[in-house]
């Protein structure tokens, strides 16, 4: 049972798929539906029935008999302390509508504690995609896209320690000196800004991005015969951005260097 709600949810499937299944949202920033969940930051923790702890949602199976509730006040507190929390270390000014919308729904102050917000100048090396480590909530979703569970590629991975812990190359060189193969599947998984197209970098910092104005068209990638889905971001007649749904049964949301970021002849 899900906040009162009766759910027969298949074995194997997690708290959060479970509650989708009747309309219940759970709020999560390190899960994405084209990834195995990180577990990292536990903004999706909900209350079972007998256990102390609150639990992650998209990682906890359900099990038979269970009692779950997702939206307590206990459950609202931590979500609210987390976003808090968050927003003491990095800036999310740039961060997806839908983390806004978490602060709005938990009231969460993004000034309640006087962190120390990480300051070091963007991170571009080349003309596809800026990094912006002041971003970064290593979330582990651009890890994991860029490793096993999609690229295979493994050109960035957690380094340091504690307050010292970024996403890094190897021997923290330069991107084009990595193994990186500028798919952009990292870029398509971040969910605060940390990376994202250079076009849409440049946009943003000239106050230019607006995305009120942009319209989203589907199509087919024509570089190859796989049938990548394409999403085309586009403002005033120009495309801004390219991205993939990540529930397409082919892509899942990832693209290679041509699918994403070749479209300039298109211009």
């Amino acid at each position: 049972m899900i906040d009162g709600i009766e759910v027969d949810a298949k074995a194997g499937a997690t708290i959060r798929s479970a509650a989708e299944t009747v309309g219940i949202e759970i709020p999560t920033l390190c899960w994405a539906r084209n990834l195995n969940p990180a577990n990292a930051c536990r903004l999706c923790v909900v209350e079972v029935e007998g256990t102390r702890p609150l639990v992650a949602s998209c990682s906890r199976t359900v099990e038979d008999q269970m009692v779950i509730t997702t939206n307590s006040a206990r459950v609202r507190e931590n979500r609210r302390s987390v976003l808090e929390l968050l927003a003491s270390a990095v800036e999310l000014d740039w961060a997806e509508s839908e983390l806004v919308a978490h602060f709005v729904e938990y009231e969460a102050r993004s000034d309640h504690f006087d962190g120390t917000k990480l300051e070091e100048a963007s991170k571009i090396h080349d003309d596809l995609f800026a990094r912006e480590y002041s971003r970064c909530v290593l979330c582990y979703r651009c890890v994991d896209a860029c490793g096993d569970q999609a690229q295979h590629t493994f050109a960035i991975a957690i380094a340091g320690r504690g307050f010292e812990s970024r996403v890094s190359t190897e021997f923290d060189v330069r991107l084009p000196d990595s193994a990186c193969v500028y798919c952009g599947n990292c870029i398509a998984v971040c969910p605060t800004g940390a990376l994202t197209p250079l076009t849409e970098f440049v946009m943003r910092t000239e106050s230019t991005w607006v995305q009120e104005r942009q319209v989203v068209t589907h199509t087919v990638c024509a570089f190859c015969g796989v049938g990548c889905n394409l999403e085309l971001h586009v403002q005033d007649d120009n495309i801004v951005k390219v991205t993939s749904p990540s529930d397409h049964d082919i892509s899942l949301g990832n693209l290679c260097i041509k699918g994403r970021f070749g479209w300039q002849h298109l211009d």
